[in-house]
């Protein structure tokens, strides 16, 4: 290695082509399987080979130390977002009944009609190419990865576990305000029929509090008039249609939120595990939300042309969700400004242009030696130089770890970040 690479030279740098390689290589799977089955192997052996050589030669051990537990706690908050979000989604799909998916209609996206009217117009390979599965979650969770684990061959600014504290944490935020979003206001699906496909056993009927509170004014423009006037819900409902109450022990109050059915009420958690993606239209989109995500610090970290062709793909993966109406348009608008301004507001966990506390420090000291040489005051520049000096050792006193000791936290981080990294792309391989 010759030193971190400038901006000007990561275009052409190898985190780059391992990036476009990786990408065509698992697109392969739709263009000739039996090479997709030989390549993606190799491909994924060359890559941790290659990190794992380096891991020795890497220098930033004790920043990583450092930064080791905002990324733990960043985890944690993370996986506290996905379980409040996942109960979310089931609750906003449960609260209606099925009939209620099935009755009512999507709605009219200006975005989607775009799409078609392209089709009409552009040449054939081209909508082949907007229709293809090029890029989903997985790849750009696995980009990510591959910008973290760089840091082992300098090409982005240590500690990679700052960078990865910093996209969990922005990750978890997004995925919170996204279920605060959706829950607000209930939309329907672009797809009716898949709540009846993927939640046959929610209760047909709307929970008791819809019944209350929703269906008496629902679809009669004079007793919206009403319920305006007196503000207040005077519609009599009639007889509530109750629900099965699951016995979860100290967790049974979520019955009432996720309305199981008795064949499904054994347990809370293995009921959120089916509610996937949900079958409401969540604004704003989460797979575009992680895609910004990775392009927003795959920018910022490493920049190039390569940051330019994974925007590039964020935009093709915006429109194969408006397109296959995994969601509306609005959706993914939103998710793109929604990213880009949340990954701008938590630069203070790991930024490529902000400097640490002590480079700021030294260079206050490294100033104000210069002015006092300019000024020939030599007991200044003798006090400076002492406290530079003593800014340098009690720096180099906190990041003196034992050699065993770091040895072993190294092991163990790339073991766990291995880990993560297996067990996020298995859970996300059905996107």
């Amino acid at each position: 290695m010759t030193g971190r690479l400038l901006p000007s030279q990561m275009s052409g740098a190898g985190l780059g082509i391992a990036a476009i390689s990786y990408v065509a290589v698992d697109y392969m799977r739709y263009v000739s399987p039996l090479w997709h089955s030989r390549l993606q192997p190799v491909l994924w052996s060359v890559l941790v080979l290659a990190v794992v050589t380096r891991v020795p030669f890497y220098k930033h051990w004790s920043k990583e130390l450092r930064a080791a537990i905002p990324f733990l706690a960043s985890i944690i908050f993370m996986l506290g977002a996905l379980l409040f979000e996942a109960l979310c989604v089931r609750s906003v799909t449960a609260v209606l009944g099925l009939d209620w998916h099935r009755d009512t209609s999507p709605l009219p996206d200006t975005g989607q009609w775009f799409l078609l009217a392209l089709n009409e117009s552009l040449p054939e390979t081209i909508v082949e190419i907007l229709r293809a599965h090029i890029i989903g979650l997985h790849h750009f969770l696995m980009l990510f990865v591959m910008l973290g684990f760089s840091v082992v061959f300098d090409s982005v600014k240590a500690p990679g576990l700052g960078l990865g504290a910093r996209y969990m944490f922005t990750m978890g935020l997004g995925r919170l305000l996204r279920a605060i979003t959706f829950v607000s206001t209930i939309l329907p699906s672009a797809r009716p029929w898949c709540a009846s496909a993927r939640f046959n056993n929610v209760p047909s009927h709307p929970h008791r509090w819809a019944q209350k509170y929703y269906v008496p004014y629902a679809k009669d423009p004079s007793a919206i008039r009403q319920l305006l006037h007196w503000d207040a819900a005077y519609a009599d409902p009639g007889n509530y249609i109750g629900d099965y109450r699951a016995d979860w022990g100290p967790m049974s109050f979520l019955s009432d939120f996720l309305r199981p059915s008795y064949s499904e009420g054994s347990s809370w958690f293995a009921l959120l595990k089916k509610a996937g993606g949900g079958c409401n239209d969540l604004l704003y989109s989460g797979h575009m939300l992680v895609a910004v995500l990775t392009a927003m610090a795959w920018t910022e970290a490493y920049g190039g042309f390569s940051s330019a062709l994974i925007w590039l793909l964020v935009a093709h993966s915006a429109q194969r969700e408006i397109r296959e109406r995994h969601h509306y348009s609005v959706d993914c608008v939103v998710a793109i400004y929604v990213g880009i301004l949340l990954w701008k507001m938590t630069g203070f966990i790991w930024s490529n242009k902000r400097k640490s506390k002590q480079t700021v420090r030294l260079e206050k000291i490294q100033n104000r030696l210069i002015h006092a040489a300019k000024d020939s005051d030599m007991e200044a520049v003798r006090r400076l130089v002492e406290e530079m000096e003593v800014s340098l050792g009690e720096e180099r006193q906190r990041g003196a770890v034992s050699k065993r000791a770091m040895t072993v936290f190294a092991c163990a981080t790339v073991i766990t970040t291995l880990g993560i990294v297996v067990l996020a792309l298995t859970l996300t391989s059905d996107g």
